[in-house]
């Protein structure tokens, strides 16, 4: 399946303002923000971080499934595609990350 595709079965994002990929020693080594270009990728991480409790190898490469025609673009064009070029290292080194969620204020 194509990424839109694939993006139609995760659950929606639209609680979230953002989440926060955490290292071994907690420290936040990126943010992936509710906006425009990277909504994809916050739902991306939202359903690997329910799905698998962290970032992990299993979970990267789910991801990376999950990106379908973008991770071929991701390896040809290394840093065009920052999320799923950490998914591509996360699966080749097997570290992992947690995943800190930031919640969207209500409106009320």
């Amino acid at each position: 399946m194509a990424f839109a595709d694939n993006l139609k079965q995760l659950p929606g994002v639209s609680h979230l303002a953002a989440l926060q990929l955490l290292d071994a020693e907690g420290n936040v080594i990126a943010t992936i923000e509710h906006k425009p270009g990277q909504i994809g990728s916050l739902a991306v991480y939202n359903h690997l971080a329910q799905f698998f409790g962290a970032v992990n190898t299993e979970a990267a490469s789910k991801g990376l499934e999950l990106y379908a025609e973008h991770t071929e673009d991701a390896r040809q064009n290394p840093g065009k595609h920052p999320n799923i070029d950490r998914l591509i290292s996360l699966a080749r080194d097997g570290n992992v990350l947690r995943v800190r969620h930031v919640f969207a204020e209500s409106g009320s």
